[in-house]
């Protein structure tokens, strides 16, 4: 068995940002625009009017200030509302591949490493440009890597997913080392219609080196261990899919098509299911919580992380122990946890402990226990 280490991460971020200001204003000129459409009905008491929404609303429910987007046109389009992205031809780098494809030349170069270096490279995102050919294999053939490549989708708990899908790929001794990628074009699936949830994501890619720790010479963060679980819920949920034109009214503008969620129940049914994972593997490694020096959460919501972190740490959590990004990014699914490891990691010293962990739909919970070496 070899053991497996994490030597570098990249991060792709667009370059278009939608404020919270910029996202408001849109959003109720299209529930005003709803509203007078609608008037009559209103009026009858058979359609419910859209209210408004508020800055304060969406900092105090999430914690999020801005997001990036690989497309703000449509989304602030009162008529239009969601992104407008160019229809790209077959021979052309699929939009998914471009963004992975940034992200994953920065880890390498972090890691001071090339393609000729890896052996494989996992997609791993919750919602994949097209069913096949695999966008990972795209990726694969644009960096020039030679072996395999497959997706993989957990929804927002991928990233972790795929870390220990590599890293047991490692210690078993079947590749030396992988690419996770995690290209997340979040803006496509959201509803910005919906006056719940507008505001909660934003697009990114992420990319994670993984490979043998024997191999490695520098400073890395060796893959202590993995743990994976899921339990079966309705409370998140898009029903998009390809069967979708075979279905009754399977092409009319359906709100389950998109983004969904029953925040209440999942507030209340994931934190503690996630609190629970963490602890029990910590436990079954020996770690106590003065043990972590640093804990890398899913960045879905301000109050959920506040929240794992007491519970995890058994007190409010000091500057630092527990980074949150996505004030800036909001959720990015299963990109955030490694935004937050890639930009809050470097000042860990040899021998420090930390945790990186991510969960949603499914429900779905990944962790992965580090130990910076060198």
């Amino acid at each position: 068995m070899y053991q497996a280490a994490i030597t570098g991460t990249g991060v792709f971020t667009p370059q278009q940002t939608i404020t919270n200001a910029e996202l408001v204003e849109a959003f109720n000129a299209y529930a005003d625009l709803y509203n007078a459409e609608n008037a009559e009905a209103i009026e009858a008491g058979t359609l419910e009017a859209k209210a408004h929404s508020s800055e304060e609303f969406i900092v105090k429910a999430s914690g999020i200030e801005q997001r990036y987007v690989m497309d703000k046109s449509g989304v602030l389009d009162p008529n239009v509302m969601h992104p407008l992205l160019r229809q790209r031809t077959d021979e052309e780098p699929s939009l998914m591949a471009e963004m992975a494809i940034d992200a994953a030349q920065k880890a390498l170069a972090a890691a001071g490493k090339s393609a000729e270096d890896v052996d494989a490279v996992i997609c791993a995102a919750s919602n994949l440009e097209r069913a096949y050919p695999a966008v990972a294999i795209e990726i694969q053939e644009l960096l020039g890597v030679k072996g395999f490549a497959f997706d993989m989708n957990v929804a927002c708990s991928s990233a972790t997913f795929g870390i220990q899908a590599a890293a047991d790929m490692i210690r078993s001794g079947s590749i030396r080392s992988a690419l996770v990628v995690n290209p997340e074009i979040c803006s496509a699936h959201l509803e910005w219609r919906d006056r719940d949830c507008h505001f909660i994501f934003g697009d990114v890619a992420t990319a994670t080196l993984l490979e043998r720790a024997e191999d490695v010479d520098g400073p890395c963060f060796e893959v202590i261990s993995t743990r994976c679980a899921t339990e079966y819920s309705n409370n998140i949920r898009n029903n998009n899919g390809f069967l979708r034109r075979s279905r009754p009214d399977g092409l009319s503008d359906r709100r389950d098509m998109q983004f969904m969620q029953n925040g209440r129940k999942v507030f209340k049914e994931v934190l503690p299911m996630v609190a629970e994972h963490i602890g029990g593997h910590m436990a079954d490694n020996g770690l106590e919580s003065d043990d972590l020096k640093r804990i890398w959460l899913h960045q879905a919501n301000k109050s959920m992380n506040d929240f794992i972190g007491r519970k995890v740490l058994g007190r409010e959590p000091e500057p630092g122990e527990q980074p949150n990004i996505l004030q800036d990014y909001a959720n990015t699914s299963s990109a955030g946890s490694i935004i937050a490891f890639a930009k809050n990691s470097d000042d860990l010293e040899d021998g420090e402990t930390g945790l990186i962990c991510s969960f949603g739909a499914g429900y779905s919970v990944g962790s992965v226990i580090v130990k910076k070496r060198g």
